[in-house]
């Protein structure tokens, strides 16, 4: 199966770029999505977490307590790459899961805005970079996310720059 990466900084405009392709018929996996979903469902990893960030990680009925693991990856880099450094190996084994099954496709995406930081790259065999001057993607994230220009900015600076992707 060929394996088509989807990169780009904070508001790029990566989802619109898949959504176009989606319409199309091809597939897409969406890494951001696959995340937050192998951290409730996969064993290993959450056992990892809870390791890592204690039993308060998890809420009784299964479901993650975001406030608590942001409180501790957001303020502490290296809590933030302990954090990456459990995630990124389940997505990518999420990722290859969701490979096999799209056999009716000739190609499939893999939509991740950290794709090179991640190391994900190495899955996929070509890459596209979408790309988006910085006030428009600084306008496009404060209306999605309701969150204002500096909160942007402070993403946008754990992401590489374009240069680099």
């Amino acid at each position: 199966m060929f394996k088509v990466g989807i990169t780009g900084n904070i508001g790029s405009g990566k989802t619109t770029v898949c959504k176009v392709f989606e319409v199309l018929g091809i597939p897409v996996f969406y890494a951001d999505e696959a995340a937050k979903k192998v951290m409730t469902e996969d064993a290993e990893l959450i056992i990892g977490i809870k390791e890592a960030f204690g039993n308060d990680a998890y809420f009784a009925d299964g479901s993650l307590n975001r406030k608590h693991i942001g409180g501790i990856v957001f303020n502490d880099k290296q809590q933030l790459d302990k954090l990456n450094a459990l995630v990124h190996p389940a997505t990518f084994r999420a990722f290859d899961v969701w490979v096999e099954q799209q056999t009716h496709s000739p190609y499939v995406l893999k939509e991740a805005a950290i794709l090179f930081e991640s190391g994900s790259y190495k899955k996929c065999d070509r890459s596209i970079l979408v790309a988006a001057p910085l006030d428009t993607r600084i306008a496009r994230v404060m209306q999605r996310d309701g969150v204002n220009a500096d909160e942007v900015k402070s993403r946008e600076a754990r992401q590489y720059r374009r240069k680099r992707k």
